[in-house]
């Protein structure tokens, strides 16, 4: 788990990670890949194959299907295409797993609840079986009985799938259900125009 308050750089190790911003020196280095040394293209299809992101928001279409936003990642990674085998009988088994009623799987993701949308958020980013989840602050919108379900949720799913999962959080209290917690202090702003 990666714990810090806002502008601590939680967000900005984040999208490191994920190749969506390069370092000004050093390498990133995911799965013995170096993220700095591919082409933008190249990023993109490193991020899709291998990393599910679960995002503070969920970012769901809003207009479209559950099983539209769960098969989505795969349009984009053919390599977890086809670890998926048949996309559509293993979305409907994510949304089986994760609690998420059978006649959902046709709703339209405005039309779900916020508990219902966060879970079709995880089964998203699991689809495939990437090897690596990041899940940016979750858990924020959730009371603590919530969060409890849900990490409960997330925690079997990442097991089952043996699935590595990096989680952010400003909660202090999530970090005691993890095997590893990095704390984030602010990151020093540098004077770029002095000499």
């Amino acid at each position: 788990m990666l714990l810090g308050e806002s502008g601590s750089g939680k967000s900005t190790l984040l999208s490191l990670i994920c190749g969506t911003i390069l370092p000004d020196q050093g390498t990133v280095n995911i799965a013995g890949t170096d993220v700095t040394a591919l082409s933008g293209g190249a990023r993109d299809r490193f991020r899709a194959e291998q990393i599910g992101v679960i995002f503070q928001q969920f970012n769901l279409l809003p207009f479209g299907s559950v099983m539209d936003n769960i098969l989505l990642p795969l349009r984009f990674a053919p390599e977890r295409r086809k670890r998926t085998g048949d996309a559509a009988a293993e979305a409907a088994h994510l949304c089986t797993e994760l609690g998420l009623p059978s006649d959902i799987i046709q709703a339209k993701a405005n039309a779900l609840s916020v508990g219902q949308q966060q879970r079709v958020a995880v089964a998203r980013a699991l689809i495939g079986q990437p090897p690596l989840i990041i899940a940016d602050e979750p858990t924020s919108a959730l009371d603590a009985g919530s969060q409890a379900a849900f990490l409960d949720l997330l925690f079997a799913q990442t097991k089952a799938h043996e699935t590595s999962l990096l989680m952010v959080s400003h909660d202090p209290r999530l970090g005691e259900r993890f095997d590893r917690v990095i704390r984030m202090e602010g990151i020093a702003q540098i004077d770029r125009t002095a000499a």
